[in-house]
C-alpha cells in the first residue's frame, strides 16, 4: 500500500523524451561535429524529420514551447526559405540514407506558414529524401485556424495524422490560461480535417490548469469523446515560469493543489479508459484499432522529443530554430534565436548550438528508460549485455526502485546470476517518471547545482 501519493506526485523529475535529458547539452558538439555524424549514416538507416516552426498568432499563458508571437506573413515567408536553405544543407551532407519513415511539424504554430511555404517546403523533403510509401506525415495544429482551405493544404502536402491543441473545454478555464476556443469551433476543425481525408486525429487535453475542477474535466472529456479522436495525449500542465515567463500571467492561487491535481488526473484516465481508450504509457490514450495502441500491444512503441510515437525512424533529424535532432551518434540542437539561426545557414554551415555524444552508459540507461516509460517494464541483463555492461554497473538505481517497491509503485527482482527486473505496478503507472528517474545517472547533480528545474511527477 503507498504511503504517501502525494509524495511522490510532487516529485520533480524530467519527462524522459530523452536521456540524458536537454540540459545536459553543451557546446563541446559543433558543426563539424555534427557534419561528421550526418555523413556516419549509411542506406540502412531510416530517417525520421522534424521541422519546427517558432511562431504563434498570440502566446498562451500555459506554453511551454519555444516560441514567439508574431501577426505579420513576411517573417513567415523569410522563416519558410530559410528552412528550406537548411533542408538543402543537411541534405548535402547525407550521401546516403534510407526511406523517410516520419514527418513531423511543430511548434509553435506550423500551420501559419502561407501555403506557398507549406508546399515549397514539402516539394524539397520529397526531392532531397526517399519517403516512405506508409510514410506518417503529422501536424500540430490551433484548431481556431483550421480552414478548409488549410486542410485542403495539409492534404496536398501529405499530411495524413493531424494534432489539435483543445487542452481544456471551459470557458473560465480557457480564459484563465489566454485561449478561449468554444467546442463549436474544434468541432468545425475536427469537420475540415476529415472532409479533407484527414482522419487520424490526436487531441491535447491538460489537467491541472487554473480553475480546473472534478466537473470541468470531466465535461472536457466528454466533449473530447463526442468528436472521437483516434488518439488523447492528457498532459499534467508544468508550471515553470523561471523558464517561461509569459507563465507568470496565470494566477498561481488558482493553480489546483497536488491532491486536487491528482484527483483531476485520475477522473480524465478513468472517463477515457471506460470510455474503450487504451492507455498508453504515462499520459497518452488510444482507440484500440490505433497504430499507437498496435504499438504497444506488440511492443514497437517509441518515445521521442514529440512524446510517445509510432515512428520507427533511427535518425531523428531536426530543422528549424531550437529543434533538437537525435543520430547515432548523440543529441543535437540548432541555435535558439532566428537571427543567428539564419545567418549560419546563409553562411553554408550547420545551424548547431549544442548537443551530447553518447556513451556507452547513456545508450544503456536511455534504453532502459525508454522501457519503462512505454512498456513500463525492463529486464536489465540483456539491455547491459548488449552494450557490454553487467547490471552492477547500474547499482546506483537500486536504492531508489526499492524505495519506490515498499509503496508498490514498482515490483524490483533481483536473482543471484546478474539479472534483475523492473516491472512498475498498476498502481505506480501515473509515477512512471520516477521509475524511470532512478536509472537517471546525471540527476542528482543537476539538481544539487541547481543546472535543471523539472515538473511535477504527475
Amino acid at each position: 500500500m503507498m504511503k504517501d501519493p502525494l509524495s511522490h506526485a510532487m516529485r520533480n523529475v524530467p519527462r524522459y523524451t530523452s536521456y540524458p535529458t536537454a540540459p545536459h547539452f553543451h557546446d563541446g558538439v559543433t558543426a563539424q561535429t555534427y557534419a561528421d555524424w550526418l555523413d556516419a549514416i549509411t542506406l540502412e538507416d531510416s530517417l525520421s524529420l522534424y521541422l519546427h516552426v517558432p511562431f504563434c498568432k498570440e502566446l498562451c499563458h500555459y506554453c511551454g514551447c519555444h516560441t514567439k508571437a508574431t501577426r505579420q506573413e513576411a517573417p513567415l515567408v523569410a522563416y519558410g526559405a530559410t528552412l528550406g536553405k537548411e533542408i538543402n544543407l543537411v541534405a548535402r551532407h547525407l550521401k546516403t540514407a534510407g526511406p523517410v519513415r516520419h514527418i513531423h511539424w511543430g511548434g509553435g504554430t506550423p500551420s501559419l506558414l502561407p501555403r506557398q511555404s507549406l508546399i515549397d517546403l514539402a516539394g524539397l523533403l520529397r526531392v532531397n529524401f526517399d519517403l516512405a510509401p506508409d510514410l506518417e506525415h503529422a501536424i500540430e495544429l490551433d484548431p481556431r485556424l483550421v480552414t478548409a482551405q488549410l486542410a485542403d493544404t495539409l492534404a496536398t502536402i501529405g499530411v495524413n495524422r493531424a494534432s489539435l491543441g483543445v487542452q481544456d473545454f471551459d470557458l473560465a478555464v480557457q480564459k484563465a490560461i489566454g485561449r478561449v476556443q468554444p467546442y463549436e469551433v474544434v468541432a468545425r476543425a475536427t469537420d475540415h480535417l476529415r472532409s479533407a481525408g484527414l482522419t487520424a486525429l490526436n487531441f491535447d487535453l491538460m489537467y491541472g490548469l487554473p480553475g480546473q475542477t472534478p466537473a470541468t474535466i470531466l465535461d472536457s472529456v466528454e466533449k473530447t469523446l463526442s468528436l472521437a479522436p483516434g488518439r488523447i495525449a492528457l498532459f499534467g500542465y508544468a508550471h515553470v515560469p523561471w523558464m517561461r515567463k509569459h507563465q507568470r500571467l496565470i494566477d498561481e492561487s488558482a493553480l489546483p493543489s497536488a491532491a486536487e491535481r491528482l484527483e483531476l488526473a485520475d477522473l480524465a484516465r478513468t472517463e477515457l479508459q471506460k470510455a474503450g481508450y487504451v492507455a498508453i504509457g504515462l499520459d497518452h490514450f488510444a482507440r484500440a484499432d490505433d497504430s499507437m495502441a498496435i504499438a504497444l500491444a506488440d511492443g514497437s512503441l517509441k518515445r521521442n522529443f514529440q512524446g510517445y510515437t509510432t515512428d520507427q525512424g533511427e535518425q531523428l533529424i531536426g530543422f528549424g530554430v531550437s529543434s533538437i535532432g537525435k543520430l547515432s551518434k548523440g543529441y543535437i540542437q540548432n541555435m535558439l534565436d532566428v537571427g543567428n539561426w539564419r545567418r549560419s545557414i546563409e553562411n553554408g554551415e550547420l545551424p548547431v548550438s549544442k548537443g551530447l555524444a553518447l556513451s556507452v552508459d547513456d545508450r544503456a540507461r536511455g534504453r532502459i528508460i525508454e522501457e519503462l516509460m512505454t512498456n513500463y517494464a525492463c529486464d536489465l541483463a540483456p539491455v547491459c549485455q548488449a552494450y557490454g555492461l553487467s547490471t552492477q554497473d547500474l547499482a546506483d538505481a537500486f536504492p531508489a526502485l526499492e524505495d519506490l517497491a515498499a509503496d508498490g509503485l514498482v515490483h524490483l527482482d533481483r536473482s543471484a546470476n546478474d539479472n534483475a527486473r523492473v516491472r512498475v505496478t498498476e498502481a505506480g503507472r501515473p509515477y512512471v517518471r520516477l521509475a524511470a528517474a532512478a536509472f537517471d545517472a546525471y540527476l542528482a547533480d543537476s539538481q544539487a547545482a541547481g543546472k535543471a528545474r523539472h515538473s511535477a511527477a504527475v
